[in-house]
């Protein structure tokens, strides 16, 4: 076989596009993966499940040969009939694109942020036997129509960051099947998007493979999406698969105990999972609020349009409780959350705190309001100063309200850490030797360890894994029923919400559409918007890729939200 024939060209009749037959992968000398079998038919997906680390990317990379250097890969991979594992690297590049295309997780590191999106989408068109750069512009054009971007020229001439996430996965979507591949593989596609975007997306892939015959490898950690989108699914646990079979198999008669947690921690499944532990706490019925907005308004300015990013915001939490905010990106939620930490000024409308209105107040006793008004961000990695220890990424707030002596602070870190479940052995090491999970709570002990009365939750679990995830919100709320803490909670994920919160704002363009009682809100929604959000969470107890052919829930912790 020459280095430059065209593989490609030599895609097999037979439905099976992948088989991956005793797959082992290794860094050095170690194996990370062992012993994976699996395979992907036309017109089918195949989800891979499993938690950070497990090796579901190591997987993906495997089959698409994109391993990093020093790394190896033993057992059979067939693609197209080819053997994957057994090609030139040239040989096999001559099927990238055209055999087997990606989607990658995340556009804002996929895509290079200084050229164009029609740049980019060239580089794939010249994958097609096309006779020039208009042609292959006007192919690029009817693939980002085809994928649901209203406007194609004005995506074509963008670059990443005028485009939203939802704009941008469909560019990445657009991109991967462009060259027309018969299989996809979606490494966690949808991971860091609204979940009405993310359905958005999913239906997108599901109608393309339907008018394309697509085969899909869906790598994802959510066992909910996994069930109601995939036909199979293969569940990974330190790069050993646990089990295998159809989608309501594995999720209503898992035959391994990691598949059964998996499935007991994904929050849609089971609303009502930490009730007990939210009925510790101790509530004083009739308390006045411990945060309240009234009225709130915000328009930005942008070029020579205003934007509205708060419209009569208003809500008020009582002290000891959680009060969710929902929304979809752009609804005004960060928005709420900046003009109750005072870092934004409202056009109009009070904040109050504590009973007080924090306008009224001068700028030595906002910042100290501050130290009993904390924030968690949404992501750890980002937030902290990689290059500090979480001794002193803890201990910085008691530096800066100067609190206590020092031997006082070394102990108040070492309580704060305590009390989120890590060892002290950790105060010495930084950030990148902590998992995703333990930085998070590095980011509540640094939150916790002025002892404050509210604290903002941004998205706190969004980049987590569902068995982290389940690990920080019981944290959290074991911290609220001991502290007496007060809760902003700020999230996309409704199932997660309804397993949290006690009460609701529902946000849209700045504007509260509905609020109340999270149990009211998500069981009988009175808004449009609420009930299109409520719609969008996985339904695992529907059939997997389409709505089409609804199989009734047959399992009591199956019920979806609402």
């Amino acid at each position: 076989m020459s280095e430059t024939e065209d593989l490609s060209a030599d895609v097999p009749a037979t439905p099976e596009l992948l088989r991956v037959d005793g797959l082992t992968v290794g860094y050095g000398r170690e194996p990370v993966v062992h012993d994976v079998g699996l395979t992907v038919s036309r017109g089918e997906t195949v989800a891979l499940i499993g938690e950070s680390g497990s090796g579901k990317s190591t997987v993906a990379r495997a089959v698409l040969r994109l391993l990093p250097r020093g790394a190896w890969a033993q057992g059979s991979v067939t693609l197209a009939g080819h053997d994957a594992l057994g090609l030139s690297e040239a040989q096999f590049r001559r099927l990238r694109g055209r055999v087997v295309g990606f989607v990658p997780q995340d556009p804002a590191s996929s895509l290079n942020p200084v050229r164009t999106i029609g740049a980019q989408a060239d580089e794939a068109a010249r994958l097609l036997d096309l006779p020039d750069r208009a042609a292959r512009r006007a192919r690029v054009l009817e693939v980002l129509a085809r994928v649901g971007l209203d406007d194609p020229e004005r995506v074509h001439a963008s670059y990443p960051h005028q485009l939203s996430g939802g704009m941008l996965q469909r560019v990445l979507i657009a991109l991967a099947v462009l060259p027309g591949p018969d299989l996809l593989v979606a490494d966690e596609p949808t991971s860091a998007l609204d979940v009405t975007v993310q359905q958005r997306i999913l239906d997108l892939l599901a109608e393309l493979q339907d008018s394309l015959g697509l085969g899909i490898l869906l790598i994802t950690h959510d066992l909910a999406l996994a069930a109601e989108r995939a036909d199979r699914l293969a569940v990974l646990r330190d790069g050993r698969v646990q089990e295998s079979g159809p989608s309501r198999q594995v999720l209503l008669e898992p035959a391994s105990e990691y598949a059964r947690t998996l499935g007991a921690d994904v929050p849609s499944l089971h609303p009502d999972r930490f009730d007990a532990l939210r009925a510790r706490r101790s509530l004083a019925p009739g308390a006045a609020p411990q945060i309240e907005l009234r009225g709130v308004d915000r328009t930005f300015r942008t070029g020579d349009t205003d934007v509205v990013a708060a419209s009569g915001v208003s809500f008020a939490v009582a002290r000891g409780t959680t009060h969710a905010l929902v929304g979809e990106s752009g609804s005004g939620k960060t928005t709420a959350v900046r003009i109750l930490l005072g870092l934004e000024t409202p056009d109009a409308g009070e904040v109050l705190v504590g009973g007080e209105a924090l306008g009224r107040r001068s700028r030595a006793q906002v910042r100290a309001l501050r130290r009993h008004l904390q924030l968690v961000y949404q992501n750890p990695f980002t937030s902290l100063d990689p290059t500090w220890s979480v001794e002193r990424l803890v201990r910085e707030p008691l530096d800066r309200f100067r609190v206590g002596t020092k031997a006082e602070r070394a102990e108040a870190v070492a309580r704060a850490l305590d009390d989120v479940g890590l060892s002290r052995d950790l105060l010495g090491r930084r950030p990148v030797a902590l998992s995703g999970g333990q930085r998070q709570r590095v980011a509540i002990a640094r939150a916790l360890v002025l002892r404050p009365d509210v604290i903002v939750l941004d998205e706190p679990t969004t980049a987590l894994d569902v068995t982290v995830q389940a690990g920080i919100v019981r944290v959290l709320l074991e911290l609220q029923a001991r502290h007496g803490l007060t809760y902003l909670f700020v999230s996309h994920d409704l199932g997660l919400v309804r397993q949290v919160a006690d009460t609701v704002s529902v946000l849209e363009r700045g504007r509260v559409v509905e609020h109340g009682h999270v149990a009211d809100v998500f069981t009988d929604p009175q808004h449009p918007y609420t009930r299109a959000l409520l719609a969008a969470v996985p339904r695992a107890a529907q059939h997997p890729t389409t709505a089409q052919h609804p199989v009734p829930a047959q399992h009591p912790t199956l019920e979806p939200v609402p």
